[in-house]
């Protein structure tokens, strides 16, 4: 026999060994032969392996589901080292998803798949994602007794609480666990380094924690001191100098920084299984510190190391990567900003191209998102490189002069204003059958899960992880139906028909952005954009907060009438509005603490009058509409002008410690002029008001309302119960205009991109688009009256925002109520956001054009009459001289 006759057999043979194999033991050959030679094509080699799995029709057994599972837990594990971060994220949802419907056993799933699950989310940005994964294996690991895995959810789940901005969450979860848990000096090490970490963010978000500065760099102290001598603890210990350098590098303590930096290194190169994109990390974490030296050069070297490592065939001598190249990755994010930033000292232009690239990574990640808040934190990420570039546009303008600039800079503040409100409006019209009813599955765990949290300590733990479980198979599934989806592009405005709507409406636009550093606006009027920008750390920000602080109760304008109109003044001049002289309506686009700056009660005039009729007000000068977006604005439907009907909502809460006395008022006044259903006291409730919702023109809620806390969400009270924002995400309604005549509904968590997480908020994701709410704890008896204004002024075919702004007048101006019930506190806390158009417009353009036909009727039948005169006298003439 020849060796090739003898080849032949062994191949044979091989195959016949193999192909004699059950599917569980040929997906373990398969695996073992993958991982000892992995590579991005090998991986092609599982795929194709669980591909024909599922496409054999035979009943599957435990034992070869379980090899499915170990199958794609390896497969996300080599996804994630070759750079692939989304798919190792959709391998590792697989694997968990089958594990826990088939109700697998005998797999470690905490540690191969559940702990890198939820770090490669927190990665991502989909923190919710992350905090629900490490929920559920802390929720295994402490009905198994397993302490290492549940002091490293701990420690992951104080990551994310970091990264989301929970801080003080962060620091209470690791001081609790440092005080209660046994733990090892590792484990010791590593919590103290996390809780540095907290301290040091802390320090600039928490002034309740005194001395978090030096809390930080002793934490971080205490940990080297118990890594120091733990075996195979290098990396970790590279992690508490990175962050020692970190702080010394924001104090501009450059040569400790730099000392602590070469540790941070040395440890790191000696780590074991050194993974790329954490290596890339540590020569960006060198680059920043190189900037913040002013080393441009050597800067620049580090962040191209960075692209070096991230992107394959990546060529230096570009100085950003092509678009093309791009992945969803955080560090390339801030490598790139960093490349930008050093760009921008002397070629602003460049600087723009490649902040573009951040924005493109950005939209990737953000396609990526099902929770809303993680979308927002985001988001909120976006605007810092927003603020940046409309700096170098401001720059560019003052040099160049050219209006391209301003409104390039105008265009980037629009795309994070309310861009997940924007974003849900525009999906939930296109979406499938389907996806409403997965989204809407999908808001009803998230409320629930709420709900539940909100017990304390008496909240029930199964029941929350039961409810994380389902709500993360509705996510597995609504990620699925995206996927197929167009991509998340950030809407552009159209400026042309922004200016013919203002032209059209008679109104001016001023536009705020509130940055880290500034606070830019934007005035939009006569087809002209304008921009001015004002120091965030200037004395005139501390200015609009005493103003905000006037309204925190009835008494601080009353006792201090003087220091309110000069505190008025201060903030009316510090935001440049402009004066009525070319138009009286006035639209407001708000940002940051602006949202909750009542504009109408500001002092255009100082005076000594302690009489508030005779003070000189905006709301004196325009009538004034808000709205959260130039875009929102300018899709705005018009009012309808057909007869209005009200669905009002009146729970009054009679003999108990909420009654509200003059809300039985407010009721009859608007019964007595709207035809409608108007469900009081125990009729009041959220079901009756459901079921009732489409059919009417007005829904008014006459009731109490929180905005809620850091930890609390903003709610609303009916008869039966109080329902939380986002339980009215679901409502899909389509009103003509929304009144919530209750407590501070306008207020809630505010973030700067996306507004304050209230009630109102909850009504406008809903569907309405035209609301009246407040700012701040109303007054039962002078709200009564407010509203009896407001309605009589829409029954007169008053527009709404006309009728919020003469009700306001006419209550300044009523005799009949005392001057210290017409403090600013009283009259200014309604807002109205929403059009200002009518459907008159459509009417009168219609009347115009029959009217014109009209005149060239009779200008017809004119130019005839005289011909035909004409004509007579001169048949006249010739009959004459006949």
């Amino acid at each position: 026999m020849n060796l090739y006759h003898l080849y032949g057999l062994i191949f044979l043979f091989a195959n016949l060994n193999i192909f004699g194999q059950n599917p569980e033991d040929k997906i373990y050959n398969t695996i073992d032969v993958f991982v000892a030679h992995p590579s991005a094509k090998g991986l092609q080699n599982l795929t194709n392996t669980e591909a024909a799995f599922w496409r054999n029709p035979k009943p599957k057994t435990k034992d070869e589901l379980l090899s499915i599972v170990v199958l794609n837990c390896n497969k996300a594990y080599y996804q994630n080292q070759f750079g692939q971060t989304h798919n190792a994220v959709s391998s590792y949802e697989k694997a968990w998803q089958i594990y826990l419907k088939y109700k697998l056993k005998d797999y470690d799933i905490i540690e191969y798949c559940l702990k890198p699950l939820g770090n490669l989310y927190t990665v991502l940005g989909d923190y919710d994602s992350a905090e629900n994964t490490i929920k559920q294996y802390y929720f295994i690991a402490n009905l198994e007794k397993n302490e290492s895995q549940k002091i490293a959810a701990i420690l992951n789940l104080s990551n994310v609480y970091q990264n989301s901005g929970k801080i003080s969450m962060a620091i209470e979860l690791l001081e609790n666990t440092l005080k209660t848990e046994k733990l090892s000096n590792s484990q010791k090490g590593i919590l103290l380094n996390n809780l540095g970490n907290n301290y040091w963010l802390g320090s600039k978000q928490l002034l309740s924690i005194k001395s978090s500065n030096d809390k930080a760099e002793k934490s971080f102290q205490s940990s080297i001191k118990y890594l120091k001598n733990e075996k195979e603890q290098s990396e970790t210990l590279s992690n508490s100098y990175r962050n020692l350098a970190s702080m010394n590098r924001q104090w501009q303590r450059f040569d400790v920084a730099n000392s602590y930096m070469q540790k941070a290194e040395k440890l790191f190169l000696e780590s074991k299984n050194q993974q790329p994109r954490k290596l890339a990390k540590l020569y960006y974490e060198k680059a920043l510190l190189l900037f913040d030296e002013r080393r441009y050069e050597e800067s620049s070297k580090q962040i191209l190391a960075v692209f070096e490592i991230l992107i394959p065939n990546y060529n230096s001598k570009n100085l950003v990567p092509n678009q093309n190249q791009l992945y969803a990755e955080t560090v390339l994010i801030d490598a790139i900003d960093l490349q930008a930033e050093i760009l921008q000292l002397n070629q602003p232009k460049k600087a723009l191209k490649a902040f573009e690239l951040s924005f493109y990574i950005e939209d990737l990640l953000m396609n990526a998102l099902v929770y809303e808040n993680s979308k927002i934190i985001s988001q909120w990420r976006s605007r810092n490189r927003t603020e940046k570039c409309i700096s170098i546009y401001k720059k560019l303008y003052e040099k160049e002069g050219k209006t391209e600039y301003i409104k390039e800079a105008f265009q980037l503040s629009e795309k994070t204003k309310a861009g997940i409100l924007k974003s849900y409006r525009s999906n939930i019209k296109n979406a499938s059958a389907e996806e409403k009813q997965l989204l809407q599955e999908f808001q009803n765990f998230n409320n629930a899960i709420l709900k539940e949290q909100q017990k304390g300590d008496a909240a029930d733990i199964l029941k929350i992880n039961n409810l994380i479980q389902k709500q993360n198979e509705l996510t597995l599934s609504l990620k699925k139906i995206q996927a197929g989806n167009a991509d998340y592009i950030p809407e552009n405005c159209d400026l042309k028909a922004l200016f013919s709507k203002l032209e059209n409406d008679k109104a001016v636009m001023v536009y705020y952005f509130m940055g880290a550093e500034k606070l830019y606006y934007f005035t939009l009027c006569n087809g002209r954009i304008s921009l001015n920008s004002l120091y965030v750390n200037h004395t005139g920000i501390f200015d609009i907060v005493d103003f905000i602080d006037y309204f925190n109760n009835a008494g601080s304008i009353t006792n201090n009438i003087s220091g309110y109109n000069h505190s008025g003044k201060k903030v009316y001049d510090l935001l440049k509005l402009p004066n009525n002289s070319v138009y009286q309506n006035l639209i407001i686009v708000p940002d940051g603490i602006l949202n909750f700056l009542p504009f109408e009660a500001l002092i255009t005039q100082e005076s000594n009058t302690t009489n508030f009729a005779k003070m000189h007000y905006l709301l004196n000068d325009f009538r004034i509409a808000y709205t959260i977006s130039a875009n929102i604005y300018l899709n705005s439907k018009p009012f309808s002008k057909s007869e209005k009907t009200v669905l009002g909502v009146f729970p009054v809460f009679e003999k108990t410690a909420f009654e509200l006395r003059y809300s039985k008022k407010e009721l009859a006044s608007i019964r007595s002029n709207f035809k409608g259903k108007y469900l009081e006291n125990a009729d009041a409730r959220f079901d009756n008001f459901k079921n009732n919702i489409s059919n009417y023109s007005i829904l008014h809620l006459s009731t109490h309302a929180s905005s809620g806390d850091i930890e609390t969400p903003a709610s609303i009270k009916f008869y039966d119960q109080e329902i939380l924002y986002t339980e009215l995400y679901n409502l899909n309604i389509n009103p003509d205009l929304v009144v919530l005549s209750a407590c501070e509904t306008g207020i809630g968590k505010l973030y700067k991109a996306e507004g304050a997480m209230s009630v109102a908020r909850g009504f406008q994701f809903a569907g309405a688009q035209n609301l009246l709410f407040s700012l701040w704890k109303v007054n039962d008896y002078t709200t009564s009256v407010f509203m009896t204004d407001f309605y009589k002024n829409i029954l007169n075919n008053q527009t709404y925002f006309e009728a919020n702004t003469n009700a306001k007048l006419d209550f300044l101006n009523d005799k009949s109520i005392p001057n210290a019930k017409k403090s600013p506190y009283y009259w200014s806390a309604f807002v109205y956001y929403g059009s200002i158009s009518t459907e008159e417009n459509a009417s009168n353009y219609i009347v115009y054009i029959i009217s014109l036909l009209a005149v060239i009727g009779l200008f017809l039948v004119f130019n005839h009459y005289r011909k035909w005169k004409i004509f007579t006298r001169f048949s006249k003439k010739r009959n004459t001289k006949k």
